[in-house]
């Protein structure tokens, strides 16, 4: 039976002048001890807050439209509704927040889902906890996250897309890219976040971002991981 959430703050930590704010945290999962264990290992990281945390997916989108997190840790199976729909959801609520799937759950179909539903990382529990407090830090930098035994279902399926676009007997124009945006795009597919990019093509970081936005919005995405399905699809990206 899950408990009523309720936003836990951190104990007042002195920073230093011009310090950046921390990277504000919800936690969503039905089993409370993990959601405390979770919630222990990142309040003890001086740059992440954990500002709530709730037991269903009905409550991680009433929590996420009220406090606007940075970064969502949420499971798939989950009573009232399931992550995967709170996802959907959340995107909407606050269109910001960056959402990682933390689940047990190593269906390819969970996978394809959470990633059309905007999750920017699908992470097995099976990851070592204390790998939680980076894995929040990259995914609110700009990069996607999976884990390596998921990877290798997921570049099958981006296999098959790619054979089935072949064999469509009907081709949809693709939208037109800027050459820029074509290298942005190879980079993000690539799994590099916006400052990586912005060093190797040596161009500023809030131009990649709106670069990264300009390609999402003409290809008619909502996150970087769909974009690298789209770049394997068309064949921007090898893979080997």
């Amino acid at each position: 039976m899950s408990e009523n959430p309720e936003a836990r703050g951190t104990a007042a930590v002195p920073r230093q002048a011009g310090a950046a704010d921390p990277i504000r945290v919800l936690i969503v999962d039905d089993h409370a001890l993990f959601r405390r264990g979770l919630e222990m290992v990142l309040q003890s990281e001086p740059d992440i807050e954990v500002i709530g945390e709730g037991g269903d997916g009905h409550e991680a989108v009433q929590m996420a439209g009220d406090l606007l997190p940075d970064v969502v840790l949420m499971d798939i199976r989950m009573p009232r509704r399931s992550g995967i729909e709170a996802c959907t959801a959340i995107k909407e609520a606050a269109p910001s927040a960056k959402i990682v799937m933390l689940t047990i759950s190593d269906e390819e179909e969970d996978l394809f889902e959470a990633i059309k539903a905007g999750a920017s990382g699908y992470l097995l529990k099976e990851i070592s906890i204390d790998e939680v407090p980076q894995a929040v830090r990259a995914v609110h930098g700009g990069q996607s996250l999976i884990s390596p035994s998921m990877a290798s279902k997921l570049i099958t399926e981006f296999a098959s897309l790619a054979k089935r676009s072949e064999e469509r007997s009907q081709q949809v124009p693709a939208p037109r890219l800027t050459d820029r945006e074509m290298e942005v795009l190879r980079l993000v597919a690539r799994g590099l976040g916006n400052r990586e990019i912005a060093k190797q093509l040596f161009i500023s970081e809030n131009t990649v971002k709106n670069h990264v936005r300009n390609i999402l919005e003409k290809l008619q995405l909502h996150s970087r991981m769909e974009a690298v399905v789209y770049a394997v699809r068309e064949k921007l990206l090898e893979i080997t």
